[in-house]
């Protein structure tokens, strides 16, 4: 599953699952990091939420998970939403191929 979402700002969300439970979190966290790279600059991890900030192609993003809207993908910052869509599209479709 991969659909994406727009913000208020008019900013890309990708849901990569919307059911799911921390453990998968996890396995996308290490699957970012192993093969595409990414190392996770920030991470708050609150009761119910998790986000892990991370950088991609010059991109600022953010790996979010929450007890009850699964895992997604979202960028920190509003300023060039056409560049940020597509950094967020890429790595979801990139993490969509991936079996988990």
């Amino acid at each position: 599953m991969c659909y994406e979402l727009k913000t208020q700002f008019g900013a890309t969300e990708a849901v990569i699952d919307d059911n799911c439970g921390i453990t998968k979190f996890y396995a996308i966290a290490n699957t970012l990091a192993e093969c595409l790279h990414v190392d996770f600059m920030n991470q708050v991890d609150d009761a119910d939420t998790l986000d892990w900030d991370f950088k991609y192609k010059d991109q600022f993003l953010t790996l979010h998970y929450n007890v009850f809207n699964g895992v997604s993908i979202l960028p920190q910052q509003v300023k060039s939403v056409k560049k940020n869509h597509h950094a967020v599209m890429e790595v979801a479709r990139f993490l969509q191929k991936q079996a988990y």
